[in-house]
């Protein structure tokens, strides 16, 4: 597919799909030949023409997805993916997420850094994200595919801006340096029940290291992350879908709680 009215073509119907709430089948099901390197291509031109029909919308910095190494073997790739985060994407902790608004959502539970300093690879160390970083926050990210059942390989995935959706962030905001994020426990719960536990060390063995996976990987688009951008690390557990009347909580250790009700 590496022809740039093919990678806008692409986009635009991602872009569509979004808007009306109706999927449509996988990029590479018409027996295209699409590499990630080529997905993230149609992924900046998504971004970019969501940013140009909005006066208000912004970029809010980016997430990451498939830090598991069982996760990269499921869709056959040996590192993780990202995306952009846009300001209109972010839903207040503790507040009502319509289900009307997406597609197929799910929820997953993460640790979020807030930068407080630019960072640029290649070349940067899980060091010099902490050093980079103001504070991390308990979050909830929303994933939503705009391929029709979640029917996605990587390309796909990527193409359609890594399956971003919504994020919360929580209120409370703790510094890097104040406790080991590879030990940071969670407690991932629905409507009170256990989900599922894990420590940040289930992301890349450090949460920090999938930032800086991250900085260098943009790198090779020269693309930096920016002073006032939120990373969100990638997910501790397995994602859930939810339902209306669903009520979500991240229970981090020492890092607080992020929630999110879901209605119709």
């Amino acid at each position: 597919m590496a022809n740039n009215d093919n990678y806008q073509q692409a986009a635009n119907r991602l872009l569509t799909a979004e808007f009306s709430r109706e999927a449509i089948p996988s990029i590479t099901d018409n027996g295209e030949t699409l590499t990630v390197e080529e997905a993230y291509q149609i992924q900046f031109l998504l971004v970019k023409a969501k940013l140009e029909g909005s006066s208000v919308n912004r970029v809010a910095g980016k997430k990451i997805g498939l830090t598991s190494l069982a996760m990269q073997n499921i869709f056959g790739v040996y590192e993780p993916i990202c995306g952009c985060l846009l300001s209109n994407m972010e839903v207040a902790d503790g507040g009502i997420l319509r289900l009307g608004e997406l597609i197929k959502p799910k929820v997953e539970p993460e640790i979020a850094f807030l930068l407080n300093k630019d960072l640029t690879g290649p070349g940067v160390s899980v060091s010099d994200v902490l050093r980079a970083t103001e504070a991390v926050v308990p979050s909830l990210e929303i994933a939503d595919s705009r391929i029709k059942d979640w029917k996605i390989k990587a390309p796909d995935a990527v193409a359609d801006n890594s399956s971003s959706a919504r994020f919360i962030l929580a209120g409370k905001l703790t510094r890097p340096a104040d406790l080991d994020l590879s030990l940071t426990g969670l407690v991932f719960k629905k409507n009170g029940e256990i989900l599922g536990t894990a420590a940040g060390a289930a992301v890349l063995g450090h949460p920090a290291a999938a930032v800086a996976w991250l900085v260098n990987k943009m790198a090779e688009f020269e693309v930096s992350l920016k002073a006032g951008e939120v990373v969100m690390s990638g997910a501790l557990t397995a994602s859930v879908a939810p339902v209306a009347g669903d009520y979500f909580e991240a229970c981090f250790d020492r890092l607080g709680i992020a929630s999110i009700r879901f209605a119709d």
